[in-house]
């Protein structure tokens, strides 16, 4: 396969993976609406937040496992269907079990996005694969920016909900038209064993990252789709927050080759875990513009997050393949779908007890959202440790294979 073959199709995954980011930043748009319009409480809005992560690990956890024999291509023409009818159902939900069933199919798509996506670029690119899918996931903040800028827009403009999300349907129809005039590239079957891929799932390293990626995930996304309700009443415009903090995000990883060079993959991971850390802890103490500075560290922890864990499992555990690397997606998203519905009881929560101080609406609103970022808060704090380890780890299995071979 050439280099122009070559990024056609990356291009196409990188278009692919805006539509999963638009989706995520839209959602965080219109909850209120959704909540509004349908009278569904927090946990109930948890739920169907849920439903996107809950889908998303299913379909990387099935494609994983079928990517050897079936390929990339069909993942995400699989994708492309789950993605049109999910944005149909949703648009045409009329509450909250309409609601889970459509955001599922979306989280499905997702998951087949990446599960097709991530395997297939660091094969296309076996010598530069952390900075390779670094720059693919420039994508996943780059369309949540693309998102949250619309929604912010066209709530003001009056449109309602409905239209936000029929909006995604333009780069899905995108992507869709990319894959009838496309050719993926073909691999060796011999090398692409899910037997072999299967076996490797079991080191302590693998499961180590596995972990920790459980982390990352809440961490960054746990945060950002419920930034709408969290940052409310903080004095800032949460769906203009979310676009900055993407923003910044989408700059980071385009740039990511020398960061990743220079400070090896587990320097980077153990620097964001404290810039995360960082920017949770003072977004959480912080109202009116000083919220924004606490968001650009935020936002700088969480940038290399994603790609940097995948581009860990690549280069660390190579031979878990594309099942190793959809696993471990599918574990994050997994882990977010969990803490969702926690996420939106401790808000519910929060409210309830500020009303019982007889606070006004505004200020329920703030003190709620600040005692779920103290929560968050824990997540990263819990990563710095784990990156502390891992930084340690690998270095001294550098130095004994350099030893070995000297």
């Amino acid at each position: 396969m050439n280099n122009k073959e070559s990024l056609f199709v990356f291009r196409l995954c990188c278009i692919a993976l805006v539509v999963t980011s638009m989706t995520f930043a839209i959602r965080a748009g219109i909850l209120g609406q959704l909540g509004n319009e349908f009278g569904l409480t927090g946990t109930e809005l948890g739920w169907v937040n849920a439903m996107a992560f809950l889908g998303f690990p299913l379909a990387t956890m099935i494609g994983g496992a079928i990517y050897n024999a079936i390929g990339a291509k069909k993942l995400v023409t699989l994708a492309f269907f789950c993605h049109l009818l999910g944005l149909l159902l949703t648009i045409y939900a009329g509450g909250f079990w309409g609601l889970l069933i459509s955001t599922f199919l979306i989280g499905f798509a997702n998951g087949s996005v990446e599960a097709g996506c991530n395997p297939l670029i660091a094969e296309m690119y076996p010598d530069n694969k952390t900075t390779m899918l670094n720059r693919f996931h420039v994508w996943f903040p780059g369309g949540i920016v693309i998102g949250a800028l619309a929604s912010n827009a066209m709530t003001s403009l009056g449109f309602n909900w409905q239209w936000q999300v029929a909006l995604i349907l333009i780069p899905t129809f995108c992507y869709g038209a990319l894959l009838l005039k496309s050719q993926f590239p073909e691999f060796d079957r011999q090398f692409h064993s899910t037997a072999s891929n299967l076996r490797h799932l079991f080191s302590p390293l693998y499961l180590f990252l596995v972990v920790c990626m459980t982390f990352t995930a809440t961490t960054e996304l746990g945060t950002q789709q419920w930034i709408e309700r969290i940052l409310s009443a903080s004095g800032a415009s949460p769906m203009l927050m979310l676009a900055m903090i993407t923003g910044l995000m989408a700059v980071g990883r385009a740039f990511a080759g020398p960061i990743v060079h220079q400070f090896s993959p587990t320097g980077v991971l153990l620097g964001s875990a404290i810039l995360a850390a960082s920017g949770i802890f003072l977004m959480s103490q912080a109202q009116g513009y000083f919220v924004y500075i606490a968001a650009i560290l935020f936002a700088l922890g969480v940038t290399y997050f994603w790609p940097t864990m995948l581009g860990c499992v690549a280069e660390y555990t190579p031979k878990t393949g594309a099942l190793g690397m959809s696993i471990i997606g599918g574990a994050g998203m997994f882990a977010v779908s969990m803490w969702n519905p926690v996420i939106g009881h401790w808000i519910d929560d929060a409210r309830a007890q500020a009303q019982v101080a007889n606070l006004s609406p505004t200020e329920t609103d703030f003190v709620a959202g600040q005692a779920v970022l103290q929560n968050l808060f824990i997540f990263p704090c819990v990563l710095i440790v784990a990156f502390i380890g891992l930084y340690l780890f690998i270095n001294k299995s550098k130095k004994q294979q350099y030893a070995k071979s000297a």
